[in-house]
């Protein structure tokens, strides 16, 4: 039986992404979406005065055919240096446009964004073109509460939540398991699954 701190973050996530849908300044194109391998969708906290650290949890899914695979829970952190001032919560969409970035969140290792990965600030809005093949392996997509100035999303650290996903999924489960639509996920996230 799935966990209340993890039916909470995957009903944060359907919310995070109802939100984007709803503001079009914000949008993530249609044509962005239905070519999306997969998605992370995170809540990231930042705090700090001259140093600044970055901590979330959210989920990643991946597109298995016409449908989405249940939640895999994934932890972010990272620590940055500079004339950083204020407190933020920022909410973020990771839409991954390849294999290869769906298989950096399936393989239980960490992710670092802007290493190996490359990462874009993606198109926004509909006047956005289709048909324009995507420039990075995942486009970043962010929605802000609150000021903080001089953040990076470079050097990000992204890492499965083993024991979340062991707790959500009853039985000890792997990412790439979950994320190859091979586990049935919990009603709970019938909402998220709804909103993609």
């Amino acid at each position: 039986m799935a966990g209340p701190k993890e039916d909470e973050q995957v009903r944060q996530a359907a919310a995070v992404m109802n939100r984007f849908k709803s503001m079009p300044e914000t949008e993530i194109p249609q044509h962005v979406l239905r070519h999306a391998k997969g998605l992370a969708i995170v809540t990231m906290t930042k705090g700090g005065f001259m140093w600044s650290g970055k901590v979330g949890q959210g989920v990643v899914v991946a597109r298995n055919g016409r449908s989405w695979s249940g939640p895999s829970f994934i932890g972010t952190g990272g620590v940055g240096f500079g004339p950083q001032i204020g407190g933020q919560v920022t909410e973020f969409i990771f839409v991954l446009n390849t294999p290869e970035a769906v298989r950096a969140f399936s393989n239980d290792a960490n992710v670092q964004l802007g290493g190996a990965l490359s990462v874009a600030a993606g198109p926004v809005g509909r006047s956005a073109e289709a048909g324009v093949t995507p420039n990075a392996a995942v486009y970043a997509y962010s929605r802000s509460q609150g000021l903080f100035a001089g953040v990076s999303l470079e050097g990000t650290v992204i890492a499965t939540k083993k024991k979340a996903n062991q707790r959500y999924y009853n039985r000890p489960v792997e990412a790439s398991t979950i994320l190859a639509g091979k586990v049935r996920a919990p009603a709970s996230a019938s909402q998220l699954r709804r909103t993609l």
